[in-house]
């Protein structure tokens, strides 16, 4: 169900934001589309299979299923700008037991994880903790769009601006 808020009527907006965020889950804007490596693969093999695929991530898995970590393009940014080894196991240089969410989550969720950690992307991973994709910013973006265009297509290029002086003649 699409919700549109009416921008005209105060509070209406925020209530059908709360709604469809609170009541929307991650199954509906979750990417399945993701890169999957072995733990014992090294940090350059990975980082050519993200270039290859043009994923920003990749989520270390054990067996091709259990997730153990991600690997991000911020981790290869450290690990360049510190001149480390690129031929050391990937397992020794992602972000172990990354925050996740799972398909029954709301979106509010997914936004306020994001929000607090900083991060950009979120594992997706069924109840035995399988890796099933990702939650991107990107993902989020368009979901909020696609519910709320009135109010994204609407917003001054700057919301919180007054002006000093009347416009016009």
């Amino acid at each position: 169900m699409q919700l549109v808020p009416a921008v005209n009527q105060p509070g209406v907006t925020k209530l059908v934001s709360q709604l469809s965020l609170s009541s929307e889950t991650v199954a509906n804007i979750y990417a399945s589309d993701h890169l999957i490596v072995e733990p014992s693969a090294t940090v350059d093999h990975v980082l050519r299979q993200m270039k290859t695929s043009n994923n920003g991530a990749a989520l270390v898995c054990e067996g091709k299923k259990k997730l153990l970590g991600i690997f991000t393009e911020r981790d290869a940014l450290k690990l360049l700008a510190s001149e480390a080894d690129l031929q050391v196991p990937i397992a020794d240089a992602m972000t172990k037991a990354p925050e996740t969410m799972t398909l029954s989550d709301k979106v509010g969720r997914a936004v306020a994880k994001m929000s607090s950690g900083g991060f950009r992307r979120l594992p997706v991973v069924d109840q035995a903790g399988n890796a099933l994709g990702f939650v991107k910013a990107r993902h989020v973006l368009h979901f909020l769009i696609a519910h709320f265009p009135d109010v994204v297509f609407n917003l001054p290029p700057a919301p919180h601006h007054s002006t000093k002086a009347r416009e016009g003649a």
